[in-house]
C-alpha cells in the first residue's frame, strides 16, 4: 500500500513537471514568436540602411548579429565576403575577430585566478618571477589588472611584432627593454605585447598553451567548432572571408594579403570566428557566464572584466562635440561608456582587412556583433552598432554614417595632398657620406630585433621583418623607401661613430625613433682567447685582458671592476663607456704584440707580457 501509493505520487510529480516544462517551452515559444514581428518593426528600414552605407563607404561586406537576453534573433550579412568573386557574406563567415580576442585572453587569466595560480591585484611576478619589466619599479608593481587594462606606461611598440617571427615566449622576454613612457596607472597606453605576455603566464601556470586552454575552457563548452586560430585553417572552411582595401589615392578596391603572423600575438588577437558563433560568446557574456543552461564562464571573472581600471579621455566629445558616447573606461580586455544614458560594454578588433566589434547593453540586454570587411570601412563598426542600439531602443537617429563619412573622405584627400608635399624638406645636390657598400650590414635593436641593410645592383636594400623594400638616397645619410599604399615608408637615417665609421641606423617607428646599432663582426673564440693576457702600461703597471666564452673580453685594472670590450671591426674594440675611444690589438707573425688605445688626445701603445 505505501508502496503503491509512494508510486502514484512520483508519477503524479513527473507528470506535474512535464506539464510545467512543456507550459515554459509553450510561453517562450509564443513569446519568442510575438518578439519576431517587434524586433521586425524595430529594424525596418534597416536593410536599406546598411545597403545605403555600403555604397557610401564602397564597403566589400558588413556582417550583423544581435542578442536579446540569451536568444541570437538576428544575423544577416551583408555585400560580399569576396568582392572580387561576388560571394555573398553570410552569419557564417569567418573573419579575424583581431583584438576581440583579448577579452578571450582576460576571462583564460580568470579562471586561473578563482583557481589560485595568479592573483589580479599583486604584482604578477609573485605569481609568474621569471617576467622582467624595463626597471624594478614595475618589476615590484605591475600587476595581472595593469597588464591587462594598458595601464603599465609602456606603449604599443606594435612593430615589434606585426610582420615578425618572434615567438610568444620571445616577446615574453622582450618586455625588460620596453621603457614606460607614463607613470603606472595614469594613462591608458594601448599594448598588445602584455596581452601576448598574459599569454604566456596562462601557459606557464596551466602547462597548455593559450591556444589550448582557451579552446578546451572556453570555445568546446560554448560549442564554437568552426572557431579557430589560423589563416591556414580559415581557409579550408568553404565560408571565409576575403581582406580588401581602397587604394589611398582612389576609391579602387584591391585584394590584399591576409595577416598570417599571430602566433606570438595570439592571445592579442588571433582568434577567427563568424557571426553565429560570436553570439555563443556574447550569450555567454550577457548572462553572467551561462551558455545552454551551463556555466561556462564563472560570474565573477565577468564581473572583474568589467570593472573600470583606468579612465579613458572624451575624445569625441571635446574635438568634435560628439557627446553621445560618455566617459569611457578600460576594464580588462573591454571597454565601458555611457552611450545617451545607457551603460554600453565593448571592444574592437582590427587586423589587415577584417574589423569588429562586440558589444552590449548589461541593463537592457541586447547585444551586437558587427563584422566590416575593408581597412577604409573599419569605423563602421561602430556606425552600424549605434545605429541598432538606437532602432531597439526607439531613439532618433544620430547621423553617425554622415559624421564619420565625412571624416574619412577629408581625411583622404588630406593624405592625397600631403603625400604631393613629400620630400619637401630634402637637402639638394647632397651626397652620402661614404660608399653605398659601408652602410650594408645587419642592424640590431634588442627590442625590435634585426634590420638588415643590402646592397643590390649599387642600390641599398631595407629588410625588416617581412618588410622587403629597396631604399633611395634622400640628402646626406638618409635613405628612404618608396611609398607603399598600404604600409607607406620607412625613412632610415644612419650615423656614424667618432672614428667615422656607418654605426648606427635610427627609424622612427611606432610612437618614438628606434636606435639600431650595426652588429660587430663575429670573432673566432680561439683569436679570443689569444687575445686574453696580461699587459703593461708605459708607467710599468700591470693589467689584465681577459677572456670569458659566451661574454668576450674585458678590460681589468688593479682596484677597478671589468671595463667589457665590445668589438667595433677588425682587431678594434670599444668600452660602452667611451666611443671616441678605440682599443686595437697588434699582431705580428700570428702572435700579440702589444694593445694600442687611442683618443682624441692621442695613442698610447701597451706591450704584451
Amino acid at each position: 500500500m505505501l508502496f503503491e501509493g509512494k508510486l502514484w505520487s512520483n508519477r503524479a510529480v513527473y507528470s506535474f513537471r512535464v506539464f510545467t516544462l512543456t507550459l515554459v517551452l509553450v510561453i517562450l515559444g509564443l513569446a519568442a514568436r510575438a518578439q519576431e514581428p517587434e524586433l521586425g518593426k524595430k529594424l525596418q528600414g534597416f536593410d536599406s540602411y546598411i545597403a545605403q552605407v555600403l555604397k557610401d563607404w564602397n564597403t566589400p561586406g558588413i556582417g550583423v548579429g544581435i542578442v536579446v537576453r540569451d536568444q541570437l534573433v538576428f544575423a544577416k550579412g551583408y555585400g560580399y565576403r569576396d568582392y572580387q568573386k561576388k560571394l555573398p557574406f553570410t552569419p557564417t563567415t569567418l573573419c579575424q575577430i583581431a583584438s576581440n580576442s583579448k577579452l578571450f585572453t582576460a576571462v583564460a587569466a580568470g579562471m586561473l585566478v578563482e583557481e589560485g595560480k595568479l592573483s589580479w591585484d599583486k604584482p604578477v611576478r609573485e605569481s609568474v618571477p621569471t617576467i622582467q619589466f624595463y626597471n624594478d619599479q614595475l618589476n615590484n608593481n605591475v600587476t595581472l589588472r595593469d597588464m591587462l587594462s594598458h595601464r603599465t606606461g609602456v606603449t604599443r611598440h606594435d612593430l615589434i611584432w606585426f610582420k615578425s617571427d618572434f615567438k610568444r615566449k620571445d616577446l615574453f622576454e622582450k618586455l625588460k627593454y620596453l621603457e614606460p613612457q607614463q607613470p603606472m596607472r595614469e594613462t591608458f597606453l594601448y599594448n598588445n605585447l602584455m596581452f601576448s605576455a598574459v599569454g604566456y603566464i596562462i601557459e606557464l601556470k596551466s602547462g597548455k598553451t593559450w591556444e589550448e586552454f582557451v579552446r578546451e575552457r572556453i570555445l568546446r563548452p560554448l560549442d564554437m567548432n568552426s572557431t579557430t586560430y589560423t589563416i591556414s585553417e580559415m581557409v579550408k572552411h568553404p565560408d571565409h572571408g576575403v581582406p580588401f582595401k581602397e587604394k589611398r589615392d582612389s576609391f579602387e578596391l584591391y585584394k590584399i594579403p591576409y595577416y598570417e603572423d599571430t602566433e606570438g600575438v595570439a592571445p592579442a588577437g588571433a582568434l577567427i570566428s563568424n557571426i553565429e558563433e560570436m553570439s555563443h560568446w556574447l550569450i555567454a557574456l550577457m548572462n553572467d557566464g551561462k551558455y545552454n543552461g551551463k556555466q561556462v564562464v564563472p560570474a565573477d571573472v565577468l564581473k572583474a572584466t568589467l570593472q573600470p581600471a583606468i579612465g579613458l579621455p572624451n575624445t569625441l566629445g571635446e574635438s568634435l562635440g560628439y557627446w553621445e558616447i560618455l566617459n569611457p573606461a578600460y576594464g580588462m580586455g573591454r571597454q565601458t561608456a555611457s552611450y545617451r544614458g545607457r551603460l554600453l560594454t565593448f571592444h574592437g578588433g582590427d587586423l589587415p582587412g577584417f574589423h569588429s566589434q562586440v558589444s552590449f547593453m548589461p541593463n537592457d540586454r541586447i547585444g551586437v556583433i558587427v563584422f566590416v570587411i575593408g581597412d577604409h570601412s573599419a569605423p563602421l563598426y561602430n556606425v552600424v552598432s549605434y545605429d541598432v542600439y538606437e532602432r531597439l531602443l526607439g531613439m532618433d537617429q544620430t547621423p553617425w554614417s554622415q559624421r564619420r563619412l565625412e571624416q574619412r573622405l577629408a581625411n583622404k584627400k588630406a593624405g592625397t595632398e600631403a603625400r604631393a608635399k613629400a620630400g619637401a624638406d630634402r637637402v639638394p645636390n647632397t651626397k652620402p657620406s661614404h660608399a653605398l657598400t659601408d652602410y650594408a650590414a645587419e642592424y640590431e635593436n634588442p627590442a625590435y630585433g634585426i634590420l638588415k641593410i643590402g646592397l643590390k645592383d649599387n642600390q641599398l636594400q631595407f629588410g625588416f621583418h617581412e618588410f622587403r623594400f629597396p631604399m633611395s638616397h634622400f640628402h646626406y645619410d638618409r635613405f628612404d623607401t618608396p611609398e607603399d599604399d598600404q604600409y607607406g615608408k620607412f625613412s632610415v637615417n644612419f650615423r656614424t661613430n667618432p672614428q667615422g665609421d656607418i654605426d648606427n641606423a635610427v627609424i622612427s617607428l611606432d610612437e618614438a625613433e628606434a636606435v639600431f646599432t650595426r652588429r660587430p663582426e663575429t670573432l673566432d673564440p680561439k683569436l679570443l682567447e689569444k687575445l686574453a693576457g696580461v699587459y703593461l702600461t708605459p708607467a710599468r703597471v700591470k693589467f689584465q685582458v681577459l677572456y670569458q666564452p659566451g661574454a668576450g673580453l674585458s678590460l681589468v685594472f688593479p682596484g677597478a671592476p671589468p671595463l667589457k670590450l665590445s668589438p667595433v671591426k677588425g682587431l678594434q674594440f670599444r668600452t660602452p663607456q667611451f666611443s671616441d675611444t678605440i682599443y686595437e690589438f697588434v699582431m705580428e707573425n700570428g702572435q700579440v704584440k702589444a694593445l694600442k688605445e687611442r683618443d682624441p688626445s692621442g695613442e698610447y701603445s701597451f706591450s704584451r707580457q
